[in-house]
């Protein structure tokens, strides 16, 4: 279900909504104006905003501004609902990035319309289709965002270990759910311990990023990494739970019992280096990946006194142990131009093959 945003201090567009729209049984309304309007969207990424600008006027420009600076909020689609008698706010609107703009007086049947057409263009195209969370290409604008900043950040990329064995013996329905069961759990940590900007995205498959705080990294994936192992324990049947192994084959149709499906957190930071590119990034957290699955459980971060390069060679440990699969490796000052694929931030961070297996199971 998922969460319309309508902004206004009267009630000329919420009753039309509340009318027709909560009745269709899919979205729920939320009503507020100025900064609680703002907290709120931040907070929880309605998929859908409405701003009533005859009741807001300089305050709803403001209001846009400040969504669409944050990248948290800048895909959320932004209907405005102005004069008709001023052209010159609709083409301020416009240039601010707002989705569609509706003069009053309008049609209510019309207006409705307008404003299903943009909850489907969410769900289809802006919103991971598995799960209500960012998608692949939100992913990438937030990390170009940060790119162009200063602020500290950290990357965390999560990862779900031998989720291709726990697919193939419970089915699809059941990964598609231990899949959302992590969406669930990162959106509600984040929201609990993380930072009002921090985003969550969900990359694709059984990948998922949160960008955040290098002062929350740490505690936010202890937290993620407890959640996981206590509520992902149902989704197994008792006898394999009590063992603690899944009865599997392998790629060779051999016999093999796997380990039940652990999540495995990557952590990038961008100090005391910061990074010069999109792929840059996307290699340091393929590799952020690759290390935090050969990890045991207490892992430690490396030390960012040590040559990136030198890390992937082998890993190296310091005092700082974390309490879940994670490692921790700080940018590099490479100059050189990493050569991927137009798609390389999917295919760097989930892996095409990982990719591939899970789609497979997707298809009709």
């Amino acid at each position: 279900m998922g969460n319309v945003l309508v902004v206004e201090d009267n009630s000329l567009i919420s009753c039309i909504l509340q009318k027709h729209l909560e009745s269709d049984g899919d979205h729920t309304l939320t009503v507020l104006h100025g900064e609680d309007a703002i907290q709120f969207a931040l907070r929880k990424m309605p998929q859908l905003v409405i701003l009533n600008m005859t009741s807001s006027g300089s305050d709803g420009e403001q209001f846009i501004q400040c969504l669409r600076a944050h990248a948290r909020t800048m895909y959320i689609p932004i209907i405005v609902v102005g004069a008709a008698s001023d052209p010159g706010a609709k083409v301020r609107a416009f240039r601010m990035g707002v989705d569609d703009y509706i003069a009053t007086p309008f049609d209510s049947e019309e207006f409705l319309e307008r404003v299903r057409t943009q909850l489907r263009h969410v769900q289809q195209v802006m919103l991971s289709r598995l799960i209500d969370l960012p998608g692949a290409f939100q992913v990438e604008m937030t990390i170009k965002c940060k790119l162009t900043g200063q602020e500290p950040w950290s990357l965390l990329y999560l990862d779900l270990d031998n989720f291709k064995a726990f697919n193939d013996t419970y089915g699809f329905l059941a990964g598609n759910e231990l899949i959302r069961l992590v969406g669930r759990i990162c959106r509600r940590v984040v929201y609990e311990y993380g930072n009002l900007e921090d985003f969550v995205g969900h990359v694709g498959g059984d990948d998922f990023v949160v960008v955040t705080t290098p002062d929350r990294a740490r505690l936010l994936s202890c937290r993620i990494i407890a959640a996981y192992k206590e509520l992902s324990q149902p989704f197994y049947r008792p006898e394999d739970l009590k063992r603690g192994t899944i009865s599997g084959v392998d790629r060779k149709g051999r016999p093999y019992q796997f380990p039940l499906v652990s999540l495995s957190i990557g952590i990038v930071n961008n100090q005391p280096y910061l990074a010069h590119s999109l792929q840059e990034i996307s290699y340091l957290v393929a590799e952020a990946k690759r290390n935090a699955k050969r990890s045991s459980d207490n892992i430690y971060y490396i030390s960012s006194s040590h040559d990136v390069a030198n890390c992937f060679d082998q890993p190296l440990v310091s005092a700082l142990p974390l309490s879940a699969s994670t490692t921790i490796l700080p940018f590099s000052a490479l100059s050189w131009e990493w050569e991927l694929s137009k798609r390389e931030l999917v295919h760097a961070l989930s892996g095409e093959e990982a990719r591939s297996d899970y789609e497979l199971h997707l298809r009709p």
